[in-house]
């Protein structure tokens, strides 16, 4: 599995995953830069995702949608803060109605994704800080560790194949 740690401290309202993975950075890069392949891997495995817009650039836009098992359809967005290619990019992240537009009532998060490789291998750092530490316990309340944990758990099946 390559989640490797997963912790959070709701005085600094964050909540960071580390993964490992078999694959060299610049792979790893490639599943966030294609909206097909991060399809493969946003929602975790019994609620896929589909990518609906995809800016990766700073400035940019991503909307998605999670479809549970009885088909309901969960929206989110990323507005991107900063690419640095194939090191990493920040972004907020929130949730949408069917629209695409900001849920004001839900948490969002400020997201920095941070790839580092080593002989082949990539550790990649997940850090999400949330606006309150209400909001970070809302989001864990919602499982968002196990669903994070999921999500990130189907990288290597995507770049083994």
């Amino acid at each position: 599995m390559p989640v490797t740690d997963v912790s959070h401290d709701l005085d600094t309202r964050t909540l960071t995953i580390t993964a490992e993975f078999a694959a060299p950075r610049a792979r790893i890069w490639q599943i966030y830069a294609d909206p097909r392949q991060l399809e493969k891997i946003w929602g975790p495995p019994t609620y896929p995702a589909t990518v609906v817009e995809h800016s990766l650039a700073p400035g940019g836009r991503v909307t998605y949608y999670m479809t549970s098992p009885e088909g309901e359809k969960f929206a989110g967005y990323w507005e991107i803060v900063a690419v640095e290619e194939p090191t990493g990019f920040s972004f907020k992240d929130g949730f949408a109605d069917e629209s695409f537009n900001p849920v004001t009532t839900m948490p969002v998060s400020t997201n920095t994704y941070t790839f580092t490789e080593d002989g082949g291998r990539t550790t990649a750092i997940y850090v999400s800080v949330y606006d309150t530490a209400e909001g970070l316990q809302q989001v864990l309340d919602m499982g968002v560790v196990e669903g994070a944990t999921g999500a990130i758990n189907q990288i290597d099946d995507l770049v083994a194949n």
